[in-house]
C-alpha cells in the first residue's frame, strides 16, 4: 500500500508498505493491503512500518499525536513529531 507521514512543516516519510502498526487512541492498530477504508485518532507512541526497501525490513517514527485516514490502499497519517 502507498503510505505517507506528513506534519505541518511537511512529509516525513512516503513510499510503498506492506504493514503498519498504529498507535491509535482505542490501542494498537494493525494495517496491511487493502485494510477497508477508516479514520482514527492516534496517541502519543511510535510508527512502526514494513518496508522492502529497508534493510533491517522496518522502520519506525515516534510521534506526539495525529490522524490516520486509509482510502483505496492508502494510508494517510497526519502526525506532530
Amino acid at each position: 500500500m502507498r503510505f505517507s507521514v506528513l506534519e505541518p512543516k511537511g512529509p516525513i516519510w512516503q513510499g510503498m508498505v506492506k504493514k503498519v502498526n498504529l498507535p491509535a487512541l482505542e490501542g494498537e492498530m494493525c494495517v496491511l493491503d487493502f485494510h477497508q477504508p477508516f479514520v482514527a485518532r492516534l496517541r502519543k507512541g511510535k510508527i512502526v512500518f514494513g518496508d522492502l526497501r529497508l534493510s533491517a525490513g522496518k522502520a519506525g517514527i515516534p510521534i506526539k499525536d495525529g490522524i490516520a485516514f486509509m482510502r483505496a490502499n492508502t494510508l494517510t497519517v497526519f502526525a506532530q513529531t
